[in-house]
């Protein structure tokens, strides 16, 4: 039953992350839901698994070229937000740089779920990850947790495309910043 759970959860993570190349009409044409598989084993499932541990690993270490190590020459990297809402692997490479040379990230309580899609747009083989992130300022030594989730797609044991969901707002406050709300008129 905890697959069965598991699997729907992920199938309805997949579908929600993936950009969709066809429109909605098209979708309802080309698509039969009867012909839509997705299974957690897979012959490249431990692989897909090692992959996205390597990735973290990396980050844990502050080694942001065993990060990149894990991803393809043409990956493109969702969510991290700092005004893009995409990211490639150059400025991956910046972004993380930066972070680590300012921040330590101590990841916790992960869990990894591998995934294959076949005959659906958002067909490919996954990796959804969960878990808790505490980043500590490397200067002031301000410490604080960001649960976290990221949704990895596979391809020839590569990551060509990963996706992060994290409470941004608890980010940006825990860095000093404050949210003032727009004034209104009376």
């Amino acid at each position: 039953m905890k697959k069965l759970i598991l699997l729907g959860l992920a199938t309805m993570l997949i579908i929600s992350c993936k950009n969709q190349e066809e429109t909605n009409e098209n979708y309802a044409e080309t698509i039969n839901p009867d012909e839509v598989q997705v299974t957690l084993e897979f012959d490249n499932a431990e692989s897909a698994e090692q992959l996205v541990q390597n990735y973290v690993q990396g980050l844990q270490e502050g080694n942001v070229s065993k990060m990149n190590a894990q991803l393809a020459d043409n990956a493109m990297i969702y969510g991290l937000g700092g005004g893009l809402d995409s990211l490639n692997v150059e400025q991956h490479t910046a972004y993380f740089t930066t972070s680590t040379t300012d921040y330590t990230h101590t990841l916790s309580q992960d869990l990894y779920l591998p995934v294959k899609v076949e005959n659906n747009w958002n067909e490919g083989e996954w990796l959804l990850s969960w878990g808790i992130n505490s980043i500590t300022n490397k200067e002031t030594k301000n410490a604080f947790p960001v649960p976290y989730h990221t949704v990895s797609r596979i391809e020839n044991g590569k990551i060509v495309e990963m996706r992060y969901f994290y409470d941004m707002l608890n980010v940006i406050t825990n860095q000093g910043f404050t949210i003032t709300p727009p004034e209104t008129e009376e």
